[in-house]
Formats: C-alpha cells, structure tokens, sequence
C-alpha cells in the first residue's frame, strides 16, 4: 500500500497551514478515522480477513469522506488550494487517483452483481431439483463463471498493484514538501481505499488468491465429511466464497447434504450484498470527490 502521510505538518516547514486547527471537529474525526482505518489494515491484508470486517471499514470509509468533503468545501481549504501551482504534480497524481479509484469501485461493483446472480441461479436449481436429480451440470455452469469473473479480479488486482508501485516512486520528499497539507490527507485517504478495495478482490478471488497461505484446495480432503464441516471451519480462516467451493467439491463428491451447500450459498450471497451496499456508497462519495477536486482546479 501507498505509505502514509502524516497529518502533521512540522511548524518549520516554509509553507502555510492549509487547514484549521486541528482542534477542529472536522479535522479531529477525520484524523481518528484514518487512524482506526490505518490500524485495521494488518487484519484486512491477512488470511484471516473476514467480510464482515471489511464491511466495517467501509463503513468508516464512508464517514472519512464525508469528513474530506466537508474539509474541501472549508474557505480556508479552498484558499490554499486556489493559491497553488495548477501545474503541481501532487495536483494531477490526486486526479489521477481519483479516476482510477472511480473505476475500480465500478468494476468490483460490476463483478460483485455477477457473482451474486450467479449464487442466486444455482440456489434457484437447487429449489427446483427434484428428488435424486443431479446438479452437477448447474455446480459446472456456476464454477465456469466464478472462473470468467475471476480473470476480471486478477487484472484489477493487477492494476492496483501497478498503480500502488507507480505512486510509491512519485512520492519522493520534494514533492511531499511542496504539496498543501490537505493533499497529504487526501493521498492518505486515496491510500486505504486503494486497500480496501484490494481486500474485497482478494477475498473475492476464492481460494486461487490464498492457496499458498491455507492450502488452498487441501482443505477440501480435511472438511469433505458433514461432521467435519462446521468444526473445521470454525479452527480455519475460510471466507465465505471458499467455503462455497468447498461445499460444491464435497457435494461432486458425494459427501456432505445438499442443504450444507444452501447453507453456504446464502452466507455467501449476505456477504456479497454487504460489500455492494458500502461500495454504492463509496462510489457516490468518489464521484462527489472528483467533482470538488475539479471545481477547484476550475477557480
């Protein structure tokens, strides 16, 4: 992720305060957000992420931005961005991040919405199946689309990471000297969306993303047994998508109740509709960003 900034600036700094005091209740939120989303980053990145967890933090998410644009819309704000150089570099990177960030919120959108109508049509085969039919043809068909969506995600984690890399070598000390001080909180704020967003398609990913941490599909001979299902999982860090290709693999196999993969489908899709609730949110709060960026670009 992109290294933080911090909020502070040290008062020897040459240029001035672009902010109010930092007893100020907009600024005092913003900063204790950052910090809780900041401290949560280690648990978001790890194998042991959850959705629930991540649902949380766009939830803050959400609020650090209504704090951003309650700061942008500040008279002091605005007039120690109007003074800058509209040829700053930090300027056109914040744009630049802006746009990308828009874009990625919009394609995880798009693949989330695929991935649940996946879900439900598999739960509606499985409704309608009548007593000994096979659902293997539906497993197959839901398991060719998991991997279409998958190769969506690979070159959106794959952009990110190019993105993260680029911003790192750019964030040299001179161009952090020479940026206002509430670019340094909108780089920190574009800096853990770009983290959470990451987290939603890593954990989207299933368990191509985490086989070298969990072992990915060994787990299926540990948990193929009904009895062995809810324990295993429960001593596991197994999110919500594994436990549903685990669930599918044991059923293929004859192994575990067709009522177990229900079980695990509607978890899943609980999980899929919290990611699109906060990320519809994020989405609107990104496009109300961009635009005030570049209404004050326009003064």
């Amino acid at each position: 992720m992109t290294t933080s900034v911090t909020m502070r600036r040290n008062s020897s700094h040459a240029r001035s305060r672009s902010l109010p005091s930092i007893s100020h209740p907009t600024v005092s939120k913003a900063e204790e957000l950052l910090c809780r989303l900041r401290s949560s980053e280690a648990v978001r990145s790890s194998p042991s992420a959850s959705s629930s967890s991540i649902c949380h933090d766009l939830v803050d998410l959400n609020n650090l931005y209504e704090c951003v644009e309650d700061l942008l819309q500040l008279p002091l704000t605005q007039q120690s961005l109007t003074g800058q150089d509209r040829n700053s570099k930090w300027f056109d990177q914040v744009l630049d991040e802006s746009l990308m960030l828009l874009d990625v919120c919009g394609t995880t959108r798009d693949v989330l919405l695929e991935m649940k109508e996946s879900v439900q049509d598999l739960e509606s085969s499985f409704r309608r199946r009548k007593c000994g039919e096979s659902v293997l043809s539906e497993v197959a068909a839901y398991n060719s689309s998991r991997k279409k969506m998958n190769k969506v995600i690979s070159k959106c984690l794959g952009d990110l990471k190019r993105v993260d890399n680029t911003t790192t070598n750019n964030n040299n000390s001179a161009l952090l000297e020479e940026e206002p001080e509430v670019a340094s909180i909108i780089r920190q704020v574009e800096g853990i969306t770009h983290s959470i967003f990451e987290s939603i398609l890593s954990l989207s990913i299933g368990s191509k993303a985490r086989s070298n941490t969990i072992g990915g599909w060994s787990l299926v001979s540990k948990m193929m047994h009904t009895k062995s299902f809810s324990s295993h999982e429960k001593a596991t860090s197994v999110s919500e998508i594994e436990k549903v290709e685990i669930a599918l693999k044991s059923l293929s196999c004859k192994e575990i109740d067709i009522r177990e993969v229900q079980k695990q489908l509607v978890g899943l899709e609980i999980s899929i509709q919290g990611f699109e609730d906060g990320l519809e949110c994020v989405f609107r709060h990104l496009m109300r960003h961009r635009v005030s960026l570049l209404n004050i670009l326009s003064y």
